[in-house]
């Protein structure tokens, strides 16, 4: 295939489907129970006409159809708006979680995916070992494990009971540090969060790279490398790994690409300021402006990793220039 052709079908299909994901996103959040004009306002008894100057406030009395056109006036323009429960616009709301969950999310990714593959290398290259049957047991538990449970339980032992790394916040509140002591601060904070985010992808890589090493390692030139004289390390690492690498691609560049949808659970566990809670208390507010762009900005990120993937293909993988 032509790479040129290639390159430009697969950026055309990514632009659609932000477009696509992009006109969705404005009716999904609007689709939910109660009037976020109504939810603003204190709880009691309100009069009438209080709730329809809030609505004015935030253009939720226009027409459904005047409302889409302001939505895509202000996201083409990189504006979403201002948010309705914190009254400043939702570009300084989000900007402010934005880094925080790219390093709570990132390191856990980083972390899943070394030791998760490593761990499926070893698995599927012993197949039916002692070490394959615990690490594969072991990865399935963790891998179904459910990241709100299990994040509850590293607060019960390593936060309340041993006391060695603090129960949540990315910092200690009313405490300034500056330097070295800050870094310091900020690693106990983030080992848990990251941990617990961590945990189940270390299931999910392991297991889909042991499947994926066990089905190249039968394959033609596996066997002519072994033929050859090559060492088992050598055929290991050379040979079967790199091809073994191909459909875990797709599934780590997606993982990445919810780096900036946040870890909704991880984070409301252990009240990390990032995407995930934020996205967390938008929903209970029916903060709409501040929903949709943490919508939004996680689809692009899934996409654009997704058209990440499609490009190492065609040079991982000789199959797609053919």
């Amino acid at each position: 295939m032509d790479k040129r052709r290639y390159f430009i079908r697969k950026i055309l299909n990514a632009v659609l489907t932000i477009v696509l994901v992009a006109s969705f996103n404005f009716a999904l959040f609007r689709i939910l129970p109660g009037d976020p004009a109504r939810l603003l306002l204190p709880k009691g008894k309100t009069d009438p006409s209080v709730i329809e100057k809030q609505r004015k406030t935030f253009n939720l009395d226009k027409p459904m159809w005047q409302q889409f056109v302001f939505y895509w006036r202000d996201t083409v323009k990189g504006e979403f708006g201002m948010s309705f429960s914190e009254k400043r616009p939702v570009t300084e709301v989000v900007a402010e979680r934005i880094w925080p969950t790219v390093l709570l999310v990132g390191v856990g990714t980083v972390f899943a995916t070394i030791v998760g593959m490593i761990m499926g290398v070893f698995a599927g290259w012993r197949r039916n070992g002692t070490y394959d049957v615990v690490s594969t047991n072991l990865g399935m538990i963790l891998y179904a494990m459910p990241t709100f449970w299990f994040g509850l339980l590293m607060i019960m032992l390593f936060a309340t009971k041993l006391r060695w790394f603090p129960t949540g916040r990315m910092e200690e509140p009313g405490v300034e540090l500056s330097g070295f002591a800050a870094f310091q601060s900020l690693l106990k904070h983030l080992f848990l969060p990251a941990f617990t985010f961590a945990i189940a992808y270390v299931g999910e890589y392991h297991l889909i790279m042991r499947s994926s090493i066990t089905g190249v390692m039968k394959e033609d030139y596996a066997l002519t490398a072994r033929a050859k004289g090559l060492s088992e390390n050598a055929v290991l690492w050379k040979h079967v790994v790199p091809n073994a690498l191909l459909p875990t691609v797709t599934v780590v560049m997606m993982n990445l690409g919810f780096v900036m949808s946040g870890a909704i659970l991880a984070e409301s566990v252990f009240n990390w300021p990032g995407l995930g809670l934020l996205s967390y208390d938008s929903m209970q507010k029916r903060d709409y402006p501040v929903m949709q762009a943490v919508f939004l900005i996680a689809s692009i990120a899934v996409i654009i990793a997704n058209l990440i993937a499609d490009i190492m293909y065609y040079y991982l993988d000789p199959r797609v220039q053919a």
